[in-house]
């Protein structure tokens, strides 16, 4: 039976602290894997939260449309935290869309068992709020700005 990875978590091992403002403190801020971090790193959790929606197309080409913007805004003002951040909205944007596409009320695992529930159960309209997301991720990603960040900060602080 596969169990989600979150059953055997050690939070002493995670990078991220919600009691850190990673806009006074960026060199505290790692790239990590995916969306790590995404719902702790304050001050741009604050800033990205009201922005962050998918419940119909519409709503998420809007969300993602303000959230690009708000990635371009940190990118030309060099805040690579804020950029990085932005970018991990975008992500799981389309990560939690697809997850409501793929299976009824976005729930992957049973609540009591914790056991896999049957995936294709999901919202069909959601798939096109994942593929709207992901569009605007995929241009995040491919900003030769971003990337060139992107790299000199993993290379100097991981």
């Amino acid at each position: 039976m596969d169990k989600p990875s979150y059953l055997n978590f050690d939070k002493s091992k995670y990078h991220w602290r919600p009691d850190v403002d990673y806009r006074a403190h960026p060199e505290a801020y790692r790239v990590g894997k995916g969306e790590q971090g995404v719902l702790i790193c304050e001050p741009y959790k604050g800033e990205l939260v009201p922005h962050w929606r998918f419940k119909t197309p519409e709503i998420a080409r809007a969300s993602s449309e303000a959230i690009y913007e708000m990635f371009l805004a940190y990118l030309g003002q060099g805040d690579f935290v804020g950029a990085d951040m932005a970018r991990k909205f975008l992500q799981m944007g389309f990560t939690r869309a697809r997850r409501y596409a793929n299976y009824k009320g976005g729930r992957k695992y049973d609540p009591g068992d914790k056991h896999q529930l049957e995936q294709g159960t999901g919202d069909p309209v959601k798939a096109e709020c994942a593929r709207i997301f992901y569009e605007a991720w995929r241009r995040a990603e491919a900003k030769p700005a971003y990337a060139k960040q992107k790299a000199a900060w993993k290379q100097d602080r991981g």
